[in-house]
């Protein structure tokens, strides 16, 4: 009779080190793939044997549930762009907080009508599982629809804001401790479910801009937060391990980003920064005035084919355009003439963290060639052309520069340094921190205006006469 129960435990062992080994592996561009692929089949091991746990009381509901959840889940994966990708993450964080805050109102259904007396350790997991459950769902819900432009990006405030938050978070601290003594009070349960979705919306409501893949970062980690407190919930271990692996992931990942851009995190989450406020002393108005240079595809093609060497520097431009191939096939022209090709990685380029590995990747650019932002900012003083593909924050002069702009400090691609640089861009629109770049003025810079996908298809057709 105890044979079933160890094989479960032990399969969920062999989940746990699955999933280790596969976050392990997503760490490298050359075994992300891999690690997909392991920490899939720790998941799929860990569903079996939660299904076979005699705890399962209707195994109809769970297959129709999952039946139905596959079904929308291979339908999002195949038809989803990847220019959608940052909305399609922040989507499935929200639900899996809206899963563990779920799981929290079943227990306390079952608490509400229970008889004997409630231990406070589990009215305790019950409340942590739907505070971060609840900011979880609608924080992300909030973030999908600033991604997906159905309401501005940018950071919305109102007066009294921090105060009103800190008086929400006083207010559920307060319900939680009373429903400690009376955990069967529905009353004060709903209104703290009811205060944890409030909190989420306020938590990402003033967040905007540049902030973007921290926040999801961030929600990322929340998402692993919940789902770990949901198994000390259901006291399953599975759950447990598994949260906390994708919530300490995805705190390093946050810390990343902040670094990447200089900021501290309390900086990205209460300075609403991307509000596109005028900074006093900056150079922003100092380029006013200042000529641009623009040239057309076929002068950037003969810059690029006679060059030694070449860094691209894709941006989320080159993302909305997906100009991922015809990039990709520009390096092999450009090869082809015996150029020396890399590509530059930001940390915080697109509106997701890796957003442009993954974009590249899906063009097969070979991952030797993709350099990270420490590695590669040596090699600009060397570097005939830069080619910038619709970047613009990450490659600011602005932040190294001048003291008075709000992105002063944040570590960039240095390819002002570059001997010559193209910059292929729509317009002369701001980035996310909706600060001018002082980069499109410098006397090195050609400007080459259209789309990325386009402007990249004319480079290719004009280096292939080369």
């Amino acid at each position: 009779m105890d044979f079933l129960p160890s094989s479960i435990q032990l399969s969920y062992l062999v989940a746990s080190a699955l999933f280790i080994i596969g976050l392990k592996q997503l760490g490298s561009p050359a075994t992300a793939r891999k690690g997909n692929l392991l920490a899939a089949i720790g998941m799929l091991i860990a569903i079996v044997a939660t299904l076979l746990d005699q705890a399962v009381l209707n195994y109809e509901m769970v297959l129709i549930g999952m039946a139905i959840g596959s079904a929308i889940g291979a339908i999002m994966a195949q038809r989803v762009e990847m220019t959608a990708m940052p909305q399609m993450v922040g989507l499935l964080n929200g639900f899996g907080g809206a899963a563990s805050a779920l799981v929290a109102v079943g227990a306390f259904w079952k608490v509400i009508h229970g008889v004997n007396a409630i231990p406070v350790d589990e009215t305790v997991t019950i409340i942590l599982s739907v505070l971060i459950g609840g900011i979880t769902f609608t924080g992300s819900l909030l973030a999908f629809v600033k991604l997906q432009g159905l309401i501005s990006g940018s950071p919305i405030t109102f007066p009294f804001q921090q105060p009103f938050n800190i008086t929400l978070l006083a207010g559920f601290l307060a319900g939680s401790a009373y429903l400690i003594v009376n955990p069967k009070d529905t009353t004060v349960f709903l209104a703290l479910v009811g205060i944890s979705l409030l909190l989420g919306v306020l938590f990402v409501l003033p967040i905007g801009g540049a902030d973007t893949p921290v926040v999801i970062s961030l929600l990322n980690s929340f998402s692993g937060l919940a789902a770990s407190a949901a198994g000390f919930v259901l006291m399953n271990n599975m759950l447990i391990i598994s949260g906390a692996l994708v919530g300490a992931s995805g705190i390093i990942l946050t810390q990343i980003m902040c670094k990447a851009m200089n900021r501290s995190i309390t900086n990205v989450l209460f300075s609403a920064f991307g509000s596109g406020k005028k900074v006093e002393g900056s150079t922003a108005a100092g380029i006013e005035g200042r000529a641009l240079r623009s040239i057309d595809a076929e002068e950037g093609a003969m810059m690029l084919g006679y060059a030694k060497s070449v860094v691209i520097v894709p941006g989320y431009g080159m993302a909305v355009a997906q100009a991922q191939h015809a990039v990709r096939e520009l390096a092999d022209q450009l090869e082809r003439l015996g150029v020396d090709v890399k590509y530059a990685i930001h940390p915080v380029a697109g509106r997701m963290p890796g957003h442009m590995n993954v974009l590249l990747a899906e063009a097969n650019v070979p991952y030797p060639q993709l350099y990270d932002m420490d590695d590669i900012n040596p090699e600009f003083d060397r570097t005939d052309v830069a080619l910038v593909i619709g970047a613009n924050d990450v490659v600011n002069p602005a932040a190294r520069s001048d003291a008075g702009s709000p992105i002063y400090g944040m570590p960039i691609l240095e390819v002002d340094r570059a001997h010559h640089t193209i910059v292929i861009k729509r317009g002369m629109s701001n980035g996310f921190a909706g600060v001018e770049n002082e980069l499109f003025y410098k006397d090195k810079t050609m400007m080459l205006f259209g789309s990325a996908k386009e402007m990249v298809t004319q480079l290719v057709s004009s280096v292939k006469e080369l």
